[in-house]
């Protein structure tokens, strides 16, 4: 069992938890994921990695309660225990020898994307962080990010925060401005990897995306987070979650992630009145 230490609610469906699990926390990397089952009987849900202390033991988890798991984690309290927290799972993030990154996040993906940064931060590299929100109430993580690199623009599509505009007006504007990356780092819903990754085709800019299939055991043995990576099937759990950005099939991507929308929808709908009755 895994007891929840912290529990912070960053926006009006999104969740911020620090978990006590020293055994992940000894071994976790940014970039890794676990994958947690709230209850016998439960599914098994993959969340990535979004904070960790190996001298505390905590691993940290930020999640959006948009399914029945999630809706049901996102209802447990602090001092509450989650059954399976197992992990780390997948690999590592590998940047090596960079000068200048721009990593950018949307939505939920800021709380991957957060890390990343810091790690690379961290580490002597120049990092600026271009984040993406609907608007002014989605925005989650803005402190945390802006000690994560050395600067931060968030962007709304309504433009009721930060700089009105898609995170690719803003990167591009930072390319067109005179600056220099040797990598570029995106993580979000796929239609917004898909896009930047075509913006950064065109000036030849090496490109990694973290990429949450639909998943189930974590392990490549059930096979359904493959994912097409340059014309052959990989598996995410075992094979990413990082992957060459000009190299995914995001159209293939999006069309799976789809499949099981309706089952989802009725799955959280059932789970969320059971959850208000008590």
């Amino acid at each position: 069992m895994f007891r929840i230490l912290e529990k912070r609610i960053l926006n009006e469906n999104t969740v911020y938890m620090t978990v006590a699990a020293p055994a992940v926390a000894r071994r976790a990397r940014p970039g890794q994921f676990i994958i947690f089952r709230t209850h016998e009987g439960g599914e098994r849900i993959p969340l990535t990695i979004a904070g960790y202390d190996a001298e505390k033991g905590t691993v940290t988890i930020i999640f959006q309660t948009v399914g029945a798991s999630t809706a049901i984690l996102g209802a447990m309290n602090e001092g509450e225990e989650i059954l399976d927290f197992v992990g780390p799972l997948g690999r590592p993030s590998e940047f090596e020898g960079e000068s200048r990154v721009a990593v950018i996040g949307g939505g939920l993906g800021c709380a991957i994307a957060w890390p990343q940064a810091k790690f690379l931060h961290d580490s002597g590299v120049a990092v600026d962080m271009i984040a993406g929100f609907r608007n002014k109430d989605a925005v989650i993580l803005e402190k945390e990010m802006e000690t994560a690199c050395d600067s931060l623009t968030i962007m709304t599509d309504d433009g009721s925060y930060g700089t009105h505009g898609l995170v690719t007006a803003g990167l591009e504007e930072k390319i067109k401005g005179g600056v220099c990356y040797s990598h570029v780092i995106a993580i979000g819903p796929p239609m917004m990897m898909k896009f930047v990754c075509a913006l950064t085709a065109k000036y030849n800019i090496p490109t990694t995306v973290s990429l949450n299939p639909i998943m189930i055991d974590g392990t490549g043995m059930c096979g359904g987070c493959r994912v097409k990576v340059g014309g052959e099937y990989k598996f995410a759990c075992v094979d990413g979650p990082d992957f060459d950005g000009h190299l995914v099939d995001f159209d293939e991507l999006i069309r799976r992630n789809r499949m099981y929308a309706e089952q989802e929808r009725h799955h959280r709908e059932e789970t969320c009145n059971l959850l208000k009755k008590g």
